[in-house]
């Protein structure tokens, strides 16, 4: 397993992480990099050129794509659908995504609530959702986060009590306000946390629940971004009402749900694939910027150090994303690493924004051009938009649980004497 890295790492346990790859990896690699040149749609490559927001066919022209090919679900094994490869393939299969720069992938439903399901679920409910999952067939939000109840999760407050229909079935009535629900605009369905005894210990009372997003008395409303996108949203539950069956893991017991999701959402926000291609971004971007006296700024020995120091922070993160990936490989706990991970990968992928928007200068600054679609470009590509992305990367190091609370579990867990 490996990823470029120019050198072993010496663990303090028992074994030494190999990172270079096998040649079976390399051909894998050249598999993937041949299907995403020949298959990736130009058509998608020109409708998002110039920093336009994505569109619901956007994301499901290329997800169609991947699930016809039978690559949409990575990282689930073949039994449920998915490719069952390894972890290093995976990994290498998001890097030649980021690397061709693809358009994301709408992963909630892939990478959140399928594992959860396979984890917990009942064979009817693997059976119902899963296989639209794989087969771009259904979108999924999250609904965790609330007004008052975000890093403190287990603070919520939507409430769900059981009620007997119209129909004589049983049923939970649904009450209350989500926040911070990225695409739901988009959603078919959604994954929520619920209160299902609001007098039990916080995490004890909370359910785990499969509301479909077309359910009257749901209401989705945009929270436009200091970027201009609508990406996230507020849902608002009025007496929705939910079948038990849609219920997943015993009632009471969504907590546990809930913390095997955050792992996966966690070890994902370190993200070292997509900044590696920022990062890349970042580069052509200052060799092709000018300054005020003509120089490029890649030119300015300033400038070189902290791209220096930014990529050298990023090799220690690959080499501790393949130090977890080797843990989970040889049966392992990573233990604190997914931590680690999201926190470094989160103010890594924050320092790669904030560099582009200072080699962007001016050029960052441009505003929206509803009627073209997206964005007209003033200055180098990869600069367009440079403020925009900027301001949206200050939300990483608080989703997936905030940094601090990480820093809490590190010290906890780590460093504990």
């Amino acid at each position: 397993m490996g990823g470029g890295l120019p050198f072993p790492i010496e663990t303090d346990r028992e074994y030494e992480m190999d990172v270079s790859f096998t040649a079976e990896e390399e051909a894998f690699r050249r598999e993937i990099r041949a299907f995403i040149a020949a298959e990736y749609p130009q058509s998608l490559r020109d409708a998002l050129a110039n920093g336009a927001e994505p569109t619901r066919e956007n994301y499901l022209t290329w997800m169609r794509i991947l699930a016809k090919k039978g690559w949409l679900a990575a990282s689930w094994p073949k039994e449920y659908g998915g490719p069952g490869w390894s972890l290093t393939q995976q990994q290498i299969f998001r890097d030649e995504l980021e690397d061709a720069d693809t358009i994301r992938t709408a992963s909630m439903g892939i990478a959140m609530c399928g594992p959860v399901i396979r984890q917990f679920g009942t064979a009817e409910q693997k059976a119902r959702f899963l296989p639209p999952m794989v087969n771009a067939e259904s979108w999924w939000c999250q609904g965790f986060s609330e007004p008052g109840a975000g890093s403190d999760l287990a603070s919520i407050r939507t409430r769900a009590e059981r009620v007997v229909g119209d129909d004589g079935k049983e049923y939970y009535r649904v009450n209350g306000q989500k926040t911070w629900t990225t695409l739901a605009q988009h959603a078919d369905w959604g994954f929520f946390l619920v209160r299902t005894d609001p007098d039990a210990k916080k995490q004890k009372g909370i359910s785990f629940l499969l509301i479909d997003m077309a359910s009257p008395g749901i209401q989705v409303r945009p929270i436009e971004t200091l970027g201009g996108d609508r990406e996230v949203n507020e849902v608002w539950l009025e007496d929705v009402m939910v079948p038990i069956e849609n219920r997943v893991h015993d009632e009471n017991e969504g907590w546990t749900c809930a913390k095997f999701l955050l792992e996966h959402e966690r070890s994902a926000i370190a993200d070292v694939s997509r900044t590696k291609r920022r990062v890349k971004n970042l580069r052509a971007l200052a060799d092709e910027r000018h300054d005020e006296r003509g120089s490029v700024m890649s030119d300015a020995p300033a400038f070189r150090r902290k791209i220096a120091q930014l990529e050298i922070e990023l090799i220690a993160l690959e080499a501790t994303n393949f130090r977890a990936l080797t843990d989970a490989s040889n049966g392992r706990d990573p233990g604190p690493l997914m931590s680690m991970l999201k926190t470094r990968g989160s103010e890594i992928a924050q320092s790669t924004f904030e560099l582009t928007q200072e080699a962007a200068g001016p050029y960052g600054m441009v505003t929206p051009a509803p009627e073209s679609g997206g964005i007209q470009p003033i200055g180098p590509r990869t600069g367009v938009r440079a403020a925009d992305h900027y301001l949206n990367s200050r939300k990483l190091s608080i989703y997936g649980g905030s940094n601090e609370i990480q820093l809490t579990i590190i010290a906890k867990t780590a460093l504990s004497l």
